[in-house]
């Protein structure tokens, strides 16, 4: 068995053994882990094709990192001193349990982190009958100090979903390598959809024979943010939205299996950039003139918003130009053609 294989394999194991709750309107599903808080179902119900396939390594009833979760407060490795007291990499929101109750089109989920010191409240909304849904997260400091923290949705696409003719599609602009060396890891920089390996420019758009498990980071300036991954072959794309008031980072995250198959892809949005310990990102500041961290008063609550949606896409469709909103509906515009798209 390949690699792929015997992670979906786990992703489906896990998924058929875990506590959920669960959300759906006539046209999709959706489905939230207990045990970690992530997002591991959002398929349309007469396809049965969920792009948020991905789990980490460990037992399988550990609360863990899975397909599209929230990493709080940290994005990245705690400090030396952080890790032998036991906070882990992302910090702690996927390795509690999460409370709450869903049903219907909706559902309201907690989460308390004890080393952070930082409570979470979700709601999930389904669109009534359309194919997507809004998540409010509001995160508060119950410490009696203020304090930086850093909050970034980690949505990961996996197979069979994710294969070698998936385009991913963002309205990003200026990145850099988390593989840069410190202190100026934007030095050099470049513009998206455009990275740099060994010297040489690559395409993000697309994940090909490319064995550097590499995150590169984007700044996004206009007011909302977006990334799409498209499987024309398969007719579905995935799609996020968000303020970048709230989130101005994108962070694309990339790896395939030994044999060089598409194996994960991060599209991940959030209020950092740079993949490090605190007293790194305090030090550094800003990069792009973007903040590396949030800040939080003791007792203050703050409140970030997304959306996602999914897009039945026809076999010639050659990926996204650009994703505009007026209320609640959202329009795809088609690259190198005419065709627009909108979200039912």
């Amino acid at each position: 068995m390949t690699r792929a294989a015997l992670l979906l394999s786990l992703a489906v194991s896990l998924s058929a053994q875990r506590p959920e709750w669960r959300m759906e309107n006539p046209k999709v599903e959706l489905a939230v882990d207990k045990g970690g808080g992530s997002i591991v179902t959002f398929q349309f119900k007469d396809q049965k094709l969920n792009p948020l396939k991905w789990a980490n390594q460990g037992p399988v009833n550990e609360n863990r990192a899975m397909a599209h979760f929230v990493c709080l407060d940290r994005w990245g490795q705690p400090s030396e001193a952080e890790l032998k007291n036991g906070m882990p990499f992302h910090g702690e929101a996927t390795r509690v349990m999460w409370q709450g109750e869903a049903g219907g089109t909706k559902g309201r989920m907690t989460a308390s982190l004890p080393m952070a010191g930082l409570d979470i409240v979700r709601t999930i909304e389904v669109h009534p009958s359309g194919a997507g849904f809004q998540v409010t997260e509001a995160v508060t400091n119950r410490n009696k100090l203020g304090r930086p923290y850093n909050m970034v949705q980690h949505p990961t696409i996996g197979a069979p979903f994710l294969d070698e003719s998936v385009v991913v599609d963002a309205n990003a602009r200026r990145g850099f390598a988390q593989s840069s060396p410190l202190p100026n890891p934007e030095e050099p920089s470049f513009y998206w959809p455009q990275a740099l390996k060994d010297g040489q420019p690559i395409s993000l758009r697309h994940l090909t024979n490319d064995p550097d498990p590499n995150v590169v980071s984007f700044v996004v300036e206009d007011e909302m943010g977006w990334v799409t991954a498209a499987n024309a072959a398969k007719g579905l794309l995935l799609g996020y939205a968000w303020r970048t008031s709230e989130y101005p980072w994108l962070n694309i995250w990339r790896h395939v299996t030994p044999d060089g198959k598409p194996m994960a892809r991060g599209l991940e949005f959030g209020t950092t950039g740079l993949h490090q310990p605190f007293g790194v990102l305090l030090k550094k500041g800003r990069i792009f003139g973007r903040p590396l961290t949030a800040w939080i008063e003791p007792g203050e609550t703050q409140t970030r918003t997304y959306v996602a949606f999914l897009l039945k896409i026809p076999a010639d469709f050659q990926g996204v130009q650009q994703v505009t909103r007026q209320g609640n509906q959202f329009t795809v515009k088609e690259r190198n053609t005419n065709r627009e798209f909108r979200v039912e």
